[in-house]
């Protein structure tokens, strides 16, 4: 006996479903069409979609266990809310498998009105768009820049452009922005207060001697660096930020700029190759010529791994670098271990390129010792046995003007104690030989 075609909930027979079934597609669509009918059907007209009859629907194997009823009801009620609408159309199926969540949890839309704020004689110089998204801290750029060009966002109760130079004791209308819910970090994560080694400090600079195995700002996978210790550190503050970048494993000397005025003029500083940075750094080999420069373009790409890697390429940027020839160990000591040469230099960055000495002595055939990117595996297990742990590379001296006195400044820092002691095993290994 053949069974009458049930009506489903657009109302049409069972015989109708085969074309309904084609415009609509699988699930995604059939979802889409829910909700349709939920908005539009009469109420009363919705019928009650049970295990029993699901199975005779075109909606009925991709639909929650309620009815369409409660669909309707609750799409009525958060026409506005699409979190709650997306929550009743994926809600998992009573022991069936759960559906993916694809919406990811909003806050609400603030209710305060638009906020004026004014501009700090720190903040200002820079441009709107920058300013705001330290102001708004997880609202992307184009959203920023849509809410100026809409006219959202004020200067002093005139409209403005991204570009726009924001000076102090400006008003800056910020309208309320809804942003995406961000997990809070735990007291583990959070970046523990810590000053270090201070160089040189006034009102405008900070020179810290920053040891080797610290990053200087998180991100890639580190959670903080220096620049977040210090800011724990320093409550009080009102701007710290980095005005040049170390490795990782490079120790030395570090500028933290405290105005932006500084910030500002020290970029500028060094966009014209200045100040003056030297580094001092041991070769794993040996270099003949005691003075010579390396003008060689380094290409930025990233690794098999997902890191960050440098290569001498002609389709790089321009970068220079001058090496100077400090002293050079070939004894008995190095050839028990297996290695024949080691030599000390003296590098002058003339730019300042992402890992331009290590890259730049590698290119000479004499890799930084301990250098785990860039370096000879096999000399580095060596240098192990005669205690060197990590990279030999420091940032030695810092020659520069102050950026708002123009006073000369010459600042220095002293190797590290475990670089010191093993570059007085290898002087004292050669003052052996000698003898």
């Amino acid at each position: 006996m053949k069974k009458k075609g049930l009506k489903n909930a657009a109302g049409t027979t069972g015989a109708a479903r085969t074309p309904l079934r084609k415009a609509a597609g699988r699930e995604g669509n059939c979802r889409h069409l829910l909700i349709i009918v939920c908005l539009f059907a009469p109420r009363g007209k919705l019928p009650r979609l049970t295990r029993k009859n699901r199975a005779h629907t075109d909606f009925g194997y991709c639909l929650p266990s309620v009815s369409l009823r409660a669909a309707g009801k609750c799409f009525a009620e958060y026409v506005f809310n699409i979190k709650s609408l997306f929550s009743i159309c994926f809600a998992p199926r009573k022991g069936g498998r759960k559906t993916p969540q694809i919406i990811e949890k909003m806050l609400p839309t603030s209710k305060v009105s638009a906020r004026p704020l004014a501009v700090a004689e720190h903040e200002a110089g820079q441009r709107l768009d920058n300013y705001l998204i330290k102001i708004l801290k997880g609202v992307p750029k184009s959203h920023i820049w849509r809410m100026i060009r809409a006219g959202e966002v004020r200067l002093n109760k005139k409209r403005c452009k991204p570009e726009s130079r924001i000076a102090a004791g400006d008003i800056v209308r910020i309208p309320p922005v809804r942003v995406a819910e961000r997990q809070k970090p735990s007291e583990k994560a959070a970046a523990p207060a810590r000053e270090f080694d201070i160089v040189y400090e006034d009102d405008a600079l900070l020179v810290i001697d920053k040891p080797a195995g610290v990053a200087v700002h998180g991100g890639s996978g580190v959670s903080f660096g220096v620049i977040e210790q210090i800011r724990r550190a320093r409550p009080e503050a009102r701007y710290l930020e980095l005005v040049h970048r170390l490795d990782k494993d490079t120790s030395g000397l570090l500028m933290i700029a405290k105005k932006r005025s500084a910030l500002v003029k020290l970029h500028e500083a060094i966009r014209n190759d200045h100040p003056k940075k030297i580094y001092l750094a041991l070769g794993a080999g040996r270099l003949e010529n005691d003075r010579f420069h390396v003008r060689l373009p380094l290409f930025k790409y990233t690794g098999a791994a997902g890191e960050k890697m440098v290569r001498v390429s002609e389709d790089g940027h321009s970068a220079h670098t001058v090496f100077k020839v400090l002293n050079r160990f070939s004894d008995g000591l190095l050839h028990r271990v297996g290695l024949s040469n080691l030599t000390l230099v003296e590098a002058t960055l003339k730019t300042g390129r992402t890992h331009q000495i290590r890259v730049h002595m590698q290119s000479q055939g004499c890799p930084i010792a301990g250098d785990e990117r860039y370096g000879d595996y096999q000399a580095n297990r060596r240098l192990q046995k005669l205690g060197l742990k990590r990279m030999f590379l420091h940032a030695a001296e810092l020659h520069l003007d102050h950026p708002l006195t123009g006073e000369k400044l010459v600042l220095k820092a002293p190797l590290p104690q475990d670089l010191a002691q093993f570059l007085a095993v290898l002087e004292h290994g050669a003052a052996a030989r000698a003898q």
